[in-house]
């Protein structure tokens, strides 16, 4: 058969490798394994209930977990083959933006993972009209449980209604409405189709290497991602087991037990693995930490290609080795995505027999554009785009895109979906880049002022720095962090109100901006308004960090535009120093 629609994942998989353990999680400290057919007969049974709960074709069904689980899954499936679209929401995202997603979607049911997700979503539930019932996977108190609700499609009376809607679903129908950071602070709906998603899975086959129906991939990223979420739709494709992780706590914990040949990573993570490996062997001491760092130096020096020199072998029997078991002791290679890897981690990792194939992609393009596959790799690319994907770089060094993949447009905002296209129907990336002569492609820079932090989480700066300059205290602001672990700002202060601020509370801070900006009494004061900001973000969007700058910004010193809008490479360029002190470089 052939997968046309997503739905159709699971039949395939059943006609080609008949697993039993097709997707799997922990529960109790058991690992619980779902074959082929059960998830095909939970799913079925769940979309008999949908149907008799009233859920129609083209209703919403919102989906939030804390992490990742089978019971995900079941509903994915069991909503997409009766027509009902997904809707994915972060479970760390503000109340201000679930009231947004879940009303401007319209969604129906709400289904979270837990209680704290059930209670965040109860408070807001008198907003939301549309919002009929939450259901929970785990007991809660006063809840409904999604048991419940799947109890009630046991009999199979309807199961023709089912297979009579599968039937009338097309590729071209709408499968999710995934809510991403909008500059103008309202999130957008990306929509994406059965085609869309589907297209973007068939264009990556080729790029997993030594496919095997005994493989297993440890899935920990959020589904609520469409990254994690067309993964896991690959790996079910090509015959890998779906493992989800309890937690990132128990991440390596997992890996052991597991021992998979696949994961996504974000390069957050990889900082993270490298920091812990590099303590270790510096703790060590003696000859086993001078051992370490001199096979980093080796590592250092490897060149995708290259013979193994004697070093590299010893480094690898004595180091590396140990590297690999810390990841289970199978791992064929991991996929990073979702923001720019260190290209020194990569070249080392490689080195140490775990490949990175590092890509590229946006929720609007489902999401992968481009990855490096096994067999070419270029390291600081983001590999060569996928099948079917026509990549075409504008004068001004945009990246555009035009294919299957590609999103129909933003959810009732017919305005940002014509901006977000060129005339001829490509659609902008936002980010600058170029294609080298052997079609490969590399990020250089971006075009719009989002930004990415190193976990992969989107960040819209001018959405905080709105909020900030409300301050008396906040002359300008400027929030930094692409690439970095965590949003951090610049901030110059109102100088004249500072010194009057100080004068009532019988504070010296000085008259000068440099002994102003200096102040440790008026920085504590700031982190304060920054604090009363941050309650209204994202975690990943809160500013953790801040400094001070020594004098204004204008157009004169060539800070601000003629508009006095932030000129934030200028900026950057200007305050290094505590640019690098806000990360303590």
């Amino acid at each position: 058969m052939e997968v046309k629609r997503i739905f159709d994942i699971p039949y395939y998989s059943k006609a080609h490798f008949e697993k039993d353990d097709f997707v799997c999680d922990k529960r109790n400290g058991k690992w619980e394994k779902i074959s082929t057919d059960e998830y095909i007969r939970i799913t079925n049974q769940l979309s008999r209930a949908l149907l008799k709960y009233g859920i129609k074709k083209g209703d919403r069904i919102a989906l939030i977990t804390s992490t990742n689980r089978v019971e995900w899954c079941f509903f994915d499936q069991a909503a997409l083959q009766i027509g009902a679209v997904t809707v994915p929401i972060y479970p760390s995202i503000s109340s201000e933006d679930c009231v947004y997603n879940l009303e401007n979607s319209g969604s129906k049911i709400c289904i979270v993972s837990d209680e704290k997700l059930f209670d965040k979503i109860n408070t807001i539930k008198s907003q939301l009209p549309e919002l009929k019932d939450i259901f929970t996977f785990d007991d809660v108190k006063n809840a409904k449980n999604w048991k419940e609700l799947l109890e009630s499609g046991k009999e199979t009376d309807n199961q023709q209604e089912v297979e009579t809607i599968k039937d009338s679903i097309s590729e071209d129908d709408l499968v999710s409405i995934i809510y991403t950071s909008g500059t103008t602070g309202k999130p957008k709906g990306v929509m994406l189709t059965h085609k869309n998603i589907v297209s973007d899975v068939l264009g990556c086959e080729d790029r997993v290497p030594h496919k095997d129906s005994k493989n297993k991939g440890l899935s920990f990223l959020p589904l609520c991602h469409v990254y994690e979420r067309m993964i896991i739709y690959l790996f079910a494709t090509n015959g890998i087991s779906i493992y989800f992780a309890e937690s990132n706590e128990k991440l390596s914990e997992n890996l052991k037990e597991i021992k998979p040949q696949y994961m996504t990573v974000v390069p957050r993570m990889v900082e993270k693995v490298y920091d812990a490996i590099y303590k270790r062997g510096t703790e060590a001491g003696g000859l086993k930490s001078k051992i370490f760092l001199w096979s980093i130096k080796v590592a250092e020096k490897y060149k995708i290609g290259d013979s193994k020199s004697l070093a590299h072998i010893i480094a690898d029997k004595l180091v590396f080795s140990k590297w690999r078991e810390g990841l289970g002791g199978n791992i064929i290679t991991l996929v990073s995505g979702s923001a720019a890897l260190s290209k020194r981690l990569n070249t080392m990792f490689h080195a140490a027999g775990i490949p990175i194939l590092e890509g590229y992609g946006l929720t609007e393009t489902s999401p992968v554009i481009a990855v490096n596959s096994f067999e070419h790799t270029k390291i600081g690319s983001v590999g060569r785009p996928i099948k079917n994907i026509d990549v075409k770089i504008q004068e001004d060094g945009e990246i555009t895109v035009k294919g299957p993949t590609v999103t129909q447009g933003y959810y009732k905002d017919e305005k940002q979906t014509k901006e977000a296209f060129t005339e001829d129907g490509y659609f902008k990336t936002g980010d600058i880049g170029i294609l080298d002569k052997d079609n490969f492609l590399f990020i250089t820079d971006r075009k719009k002022e989002m930004f990415k932090t190193s976990g992969g989480k989107y960040v819209a700066p001018q959405v905080i720095e709105n909020l900030a300059k409300a301050s008396q205290f906040i002359e300008q602001i400027m929030v930094v962090g692409d690439g970095e672990k965590m949003p951090t700002a610049l901030v110059q202060p109102d100088f004249e109100f500072a010194k009057s601020w100080a004068s009532k509370n019988n504070l010296n801070i000085g008259s000068s901006p440099e002994e102003i900006a200096s102040s440790k009494e008026l920085k504590a004061e700031i982190e304060k308004e920054i604090s009363k900001i941050n309650v209204h973000l994202g975690k990943w969007e809160q500013v953790k960090k801040i400094e001070l700058t020594p004098e204004i910004w204008t157009e004169d010193n060539g800070l601000l535009t003629p508009t006095l809008k932030l000129k934030r490479k200028a900026i950057k360029e200007h305050f290094i120093k505590l640019y690098d002190k806000l990360y303590d470089r």
